[in-house]
């Protein structure tokens, strides 16, 4: 068994969460903050967009049963990477698409997988998709952990998430755990 760590930021981190959550290999989903020039911010800080920080989830999976091109597949399915600094209704730097590399190979495989997307054309626009180093990761507070298992008929929840899962769903049906949701 290989653990590796992978951080992501593609919107809202409920999202990300809830989808990775899903995913067979995915041992664990933590959301918090990443990439600022803030030390231990705040949900209501990274909300201002003054520390710098994007709204990230970080991973802890499987190597030997997912793989990083994998998870980097389910990333570009669940968010729009081609709008900068903004998810739907969700608009600030916090927001941003970025991919925060644990390992040169993680790197590598992220340039690759933005080339060939941007190759094949998929969307559009062009992938704003920002690919760096990891920072420090801050954990966000308990309550936006889980967030969506905890709190599935909250509007935001309906309106926004469940149809990210049912995406997923429909387009990664082998990758999901057994059941297939949470």
């Amino acid at each position: 068994m290989e653990i590796e760590t992978l951080t992501l930021g593609g919107g809202c981190f409920w999202c990300l969460e809830a989808a990775f959550m899903e995913l067979r290999g995915v041992d664990s989903v933590v959301s918090g903050y990443a990439g600022g020039n803030t030390q231990h911010p705040d949900y209501h800080q990274i909300c201002t967009g003054s520390t710098g920080h994007a709204e990230v989830v970080q991973l802890m999976f499987d190597n030997d049963v997912v793989s990083v091109r994998t998870l980097l597949q389910v990333f570009f399915t669940i968010h729009d990477p081609t709008t900068l600094n903004r998810q739907g209704a969700d608009v600030g730097s916090q927001y941003r698409s970025v991919i925060f590399y644990h390992t040169d190979s993680q790197k590598d495989e992220a340039e690759t997988i933005i080339r060939e997307y941007q190759a094949e054309k998929l969307w559009s626009d062009p992938i704003v998709t920002q690919v760096l180093p990891v920072p420090h990761f801050f954990p966000a507070e308990g309550y936006h952990q889980d967030y969506y298992r905890n709190n599935s008929m909250q509007g935001y929840c309906q309106a926004v998430i469940s149809p990210k899962l049912a995406k997923l769903r429909q387009q990664h049906r082998s990758l999901l755990k057994s059941g297939g949701s949470c």
